[in-house]
């Protein structure tokens, strides 16, 4: 048996089943992790969320900001943006199965000393606690105030957690620290502009929300993805950054939790190349 962890799919199945296909990857003994984002800006949306909902038994899959504005725009609570490719899923005869199986995707995935992420943990959060955290958004996210959260879900404040923070705003935080953080000061403070592998040179004290020495999750191993200019790459250990850009063109990357070993597969003219 293998635990395989994916990173940002983004709707490009064959460097996905490039990837299965190489590691001889079997559903009966095997399982799949995905970092999220398994839907938007790729060619095969559809059939990728369906891949994903067919080997639900085999798979665990936490939610990334594409999946849901995915949710977002499928409940009405968000317009479709001109670079959405989710018109194939919203006009699907099985779309309400497959909507419904997403909603019910958690934020975090903790299991045998692997943490699961889109983005992250912000330094001022232990693991316990984010998982704490992403339970109040999962709750709202299956309760009647869904398309509430969904429609105010985006936007850039409150930059930081307080304890303080009540009602959307309390979500709002939770979930761009979890889906869509990259940099942030070691106090938590957020910087949703920047997206470059450097920090920024402009006077910002934030630095990639793994590199804070004294941040309280530092010795979890967290798997996370959604940092496609990074390439993998983050000089820690235990922060192993899986989204390897495949949608702009790079490779998709594939990582075995119990040995380590990785396998990267892209696609050119539509055909799957190994290894990338």
């Amino acid at each position: 048996m293998a635990t395989y962890a994916v990173g940002d799919v983004q709707g490009c199945l064959e460097p996905l089943q490039c990837l299965l296909q190489t590691v001889k990857f079997d559903p009966a003994t095997d399982m799949l992790w995905s970092v999220g984002d398994i839907v938007n800006r790729g060619p095969n949306c559809l059939d990728t969320l369906r891949f994903f909902y067919q080997l639900r038994d085999s798979a665990v899959v936490v939610l990334g900001n594409h999946d849901l504005h995915l949710l977002a725009v499928a409940c009405g609570a968000r317009r479709p943006a001109k670079s959405d490719t989710l018109d194939q899923i919203l006009d699907a005869p099985d779309r309400a199965e497959l909507i419904e199986w997403l909603i019910h995707r958690p934020l975090i995935h903790h299991q045998d000393g692997y943490t699961l992420v889109h983005a992250g943990i912000p330094p001022q959060w232990s693991v316990k606690k984010a998982m704490k955290r992403a339970r109040e958004v999962e709750k709202v996210l299956r309760g009647p105030d869904c398309v509430n959260f969904l429609r105010s879900m985006y936007g850039n404040e409150p930059a930081v957690w307080s304890r303080e923070l009540q009602g959307m705003e309390r979500l709002r935080v939770i979930t761009n620290y979890l889906t869509r953080m990259r940099y942030c000061t070691a106090e938590g403070w957020l910087d949703l502009v920047d997206k470059g592998p450097e920090p920024p040179c402009n006077g910002k004290k934030v630095s990639a929300w793994f590199s804070h020495a004294n941040r309280k999750a530092a010795n979890d191993r967290i798997l996370f993805g959604h940092w496609a200019s990074l390439q993998g790459k983050t000089d820690t250990p235990n922060a192993i950054g899986l989204d390897t850009g495949c949608v702009w063109g790079g490779a998709l990357s594939l990582y075995c939790l119990e040995t380590g070993a990785w396998t990267r597969c892209r696609c050119e003219d539509g055909k799957p190349l190994v290894p990338a």
